[in-house]
């Protein structure tokens, strides 16, 4: 039951590797891997002279971690507030129609932010300018607002499946110690002080070590569905840049260097999140 699996593993994740010695090659599609001309740690050296692979670098650090951040704590925060509602019907609805924007692509999103951050007519603009008299931004198009119209998308899609993971947590609590709590004369707000919130500590402790792992990971379908070239001084990503450098400009032994330098440093974060994962909340998957 498991070949099927390995042979599709090998076949499309281990056996392009192969590939990565363009990273050390002048790569020319016509001379092929072995014909190419070796340049050594050349690439490398290059990513780090030119000013736009750093820029790059930078705005990957800044999305990626307000991303994680705000994904921790937007969940973590709603996940106190559903577990007040008593009727289980609203708590469900509510549940579920936080959680539907998950399972929703980029590329239909990408779609709808376009539509409603339009600078001529798009309702958000609209009702900025209606109500509070504001004249239009150009969401997509300015740098700063790019930013934060990327990382304020990316959390209102996914705090709804985070939410679940913390309210899979709060299930776990022992109902006799809000009973006790209670007893003692401890309102609403104290028997979360003191009981919900610390039993949430340790999940949310593994969810954002894990997360760590990912901070270079700043959202490749979110930023190609968004982006433009108004934007790519502010918004241009690890995983956009080397889309661009080695796909469409053909550059594909730097596109290379560039992802295998992202791989390393994740890997390198992967383990020491898994690391601080196990030494602050017991957690190992192995």
């Amino acid at each position: 039951m498991v070949l099927p699996s390995l042979v599709f593993l090998i076949i499309f994740a281990y056996l392009p590797m192969g590939g990565l010695v363009m990273a050390f090659q002048d790569y020319k599609p016509w001379l092929g891997l072995t014909g190419s001309e070796w340049v050594g740690l050349d690439q490398f050296r290059y990513l780090f002279e030119r000013e736009d692979s750093l820029q790059v670098i930078w705005n990957t650090l800044i999305i990626a971690i307000f991303k994680m951040v705000l994904n921790l704590f937007a969940p973590f925060v709603f996940a106190i507030l559903l577990n007040e509602i008593r009727k289980q019907l609203v708590k469900r609805f509510v549940q579920t129609l936080v959680y539907l924007p998950h399972f929703l692509s980029w590329v239909i999103l990408g779609g709808i932010l376009t539509d409603l951050l339009s600078t001529e007519g798009g309702l958000v603009n609209r009702l900025l300018t209606g109500i509070f008299g504001i004249e239009p931004i150009f969401f997509l198009g300015d740098g700063d607002w790019f930013r934060f119209t990327v990382i304020l998308s990316d959390v209102w899609k996914e705090f709804g499946f985070g939410t679940v993971v913390f309210l899979a947590a709060l299930a776990n609590v022992n109902p006799s110690l809000y009973e006790a709590a209670e007893v003692d004369g401890a309102s609403r707000w104290k028997q979360t002080l003191h009981i919900t919130v610390p039993s949430m500590i340790p999940i949310a402790i593994v969810v954002g070590t894990l997360a760590l792992g990912n901070v270079l990971n700043a959202g490749f379908d979110q930023i190609f569905n968004l982006y433009n070239s108004l934007v790519y001084a502010k918004g241009d990503i690890i995983d956009t840049f080397v889309y661009r450098t080695a796909i469409l400009s053909g550059e594909m032994g730097f596109g290379t260097a560039i992802g295998l330098f992202k791989s390393v440093i994740s890997f390198v974060l992967v383990v020491i999140s898994y690391r601080l994962a196990y030494k602050l909340a017991n957690y190992r998957i192995f």
